[in-house]
């Protein structure tokens, strides 16, 4: 909703607000979204090439593909003190360092070990950047359209996969048709790997034109430029600035910076924390990240050739796309809870019939593969399970994780339900080449369970946040 007498509620716009240059700050805060996707999901087309250049086995593999989640669980951790001490933009600019660094890194390895190392170092990268862009946008954001900028996080996050899976096809392509061919001095799977740094130096340069988080600037004293951007942001005369600078400011309750003993309630934590905890772990439990890192191997396990499988992938992150467009548009029309709802219901269905799929895979020999039938089940299944998950969980986690914490505590609360989010994560990537040399069909049961636990935690404690401003939220 806007006004156009400067004095509209809180976190609408009023007079003087440009909606269109909040829109390109959110999107240029975004960019670490799109970094986080494409570092996330660029190892998809390159696992089986690893696993060929090192000798490893599965669970070496598992291992090394989760890495980055581990530094990531770090990285997302430590965030919110950064954030807190050195503002939000130096802490985006840090992250935008380590992306391309351990781009390079990654390119170059020396041994497996060494590769390890480098998808640590980038998972750090990661886990800032999945907390400072969804904390700074929802800070930067009217309230009436938080929901759809905050959501371009995800977008970014999602675009970054799709980008990926192209450079993956296409460099493979380039290479003979397998990421284990040669591009020049290198193999193709390096230049995958590679290829971050141009993205991490874009990010890092439109950091140094966006503006420091006006909540940020309340909390260090410096309330004549955080007037100053709230009056680009939202708009209004200098009695409303005068307002909301004072509603941010009993909202952060002093001017300490926010420890984790902060977080510290009757059981341990708060009891919106642990709800923040178990919203980010239960994202990651259904199992999305197997289709986003590991996809390739996967069909190639069920008999598709790699090129295929490559396109697979591709076509997958499209639908990923797809899904976060309609999260976009809805959900500050229906609400966060209610596409959640929808989302895990969808998702617990897709799962459990690909599950029944792929419990059809034949193996004759050393060879595994679907009947054209029973592949086609499979990969419809695969393809809803990614669209509920892209027009619910995945957009929405990360609105709310912006926006459910009181405001004195949102960095730390946000870095820690992050953390557990990355943890998560770690747990079902490292899991998952065991779980599918087991049962590919029972892992894939394993998480159609949790899609229905899902269901079931959203039901009973999340509350609706749905145009309420961030001073409003009390936890």
């Amino acid at each position: 909703m806007s006004r156009t007498d400067g004095t509209g509620t809180p976190g609408d716009l009023a007079a003087g607000g440009d909606l269109a240059k909040v829109t390109m700050i959110a999107a240029a805060a975004a960019m670490g979204g799109f970094l986080f996707g494409y570092d996330s999901a660029v190892i998809n087309g390159a696992v089986d090439a690893i696993q060929a250049r090192f000798g490893v086995d599965s669970a070496t593999l598992g291992f090394t593909v989760a890495s980055a989640l581990l530094g990531s669980a770090v990285g997302a951790a430590i965030t919110g003190g950064i954030a807190d001490r050195y503002g939000r933009i130096r802490t985006m600019r840090i992250a935008g360092v380590l992306f391309a660094v351990s781009a390079l890194g990654m390119a170059l390895p020396f041994a497996i070990w060494d590769l390890i190392l480098w998808r640590v170092l980038s998972g750090i990268a990661i886990g800032m950047a999945s907390v400072i862009a969804p904390a700074y946008i929802a800070e930067i954001a009217p309230a009436a359209h938080r929901g759809r900028l905050g959501s371009l996080q995800q977008l970014a996050i999602v675009l970054g996969i799709a980008v990926s899976q192209l450079a993956d096809y296409l460099l493979a392509l380039a290479a003979g048709g397998s990421a284990e061919g040669m591009l020049g001095p290198l193999q193709a799977w390096q230049w995958m790997l590679g290829a971050e740094l141009v993205p991490a130096l874009i990010y890092l340069a439109l950091t140094l034109v966006i503006p420091e988080s006006p909540r940020y600037l309340v909390r260090i004293g410096h309330t004549d430029q955080a007037k100053e951007i709230l009056a680009k942001v939202e708009g209004g005369g200098p009695a409303r600035l005068d307002r909301r600078v004072a509603e941010i400011r009993r909202a952060l309750g002093s001017e300490v910076r926010p420890k984790l003993s902060d977080l510290r309630g009757r059981f341990g934590l708060l009891p919106i924390v642990w709800i923040g905890m178990a919203l980010s772990a239960f994202q990651q439990l259904v199992g999305i990240n197997v289709i986003f890192y590991y996809s390739s191997s996967l069909w190639q396990s069920v008999g598709v050739p790699e090129g295929d499988s490559l396109l697979l992938s591709l076509f997958t992150s499209v639908i990923n796309i797809v899904g976060t467009a309609v999260a976009i548009t809805l959900v500050d029309r229906i609400g966060r809870r209610p596409l959640l709802l929808v989302g895990s219901a969808g998702m617990a269905v897709a799962l459990a019939v690909a599950a029944y799929a792929f419990g059809h895979a034949t193996t004759v020999g050393e060879e595994v593969a679907l009947s054209f039938g029973w592949g086609v089940v499979a990969l419809t299944a695969a393809s809803a399970f990614v669209l509920f998950f892209s027009l619910s969980w995945g957009a929405v986690v990360w609105v709310l994780l912006g926006e459910m914490f009181p405001l004195r505590i949102r960095a730390a609360a946000m870095g820690v339900a992050t953390a557990t989010q990355w943890l998560a994560n770690w747990a079902v990537t490292v899991s998952f080449p065991s779980l599918r040399d087991w049962s590919l069909g029972g892992s894939y049961l394993i998480y159609a369970g949790f899609a229905v636990l899902s269901l079931l935690f959203v039901w009973k404690f999340i509350q609706e946040t749905k145009g309420k401003t961030l001073e409003e939220m009390t936890g």
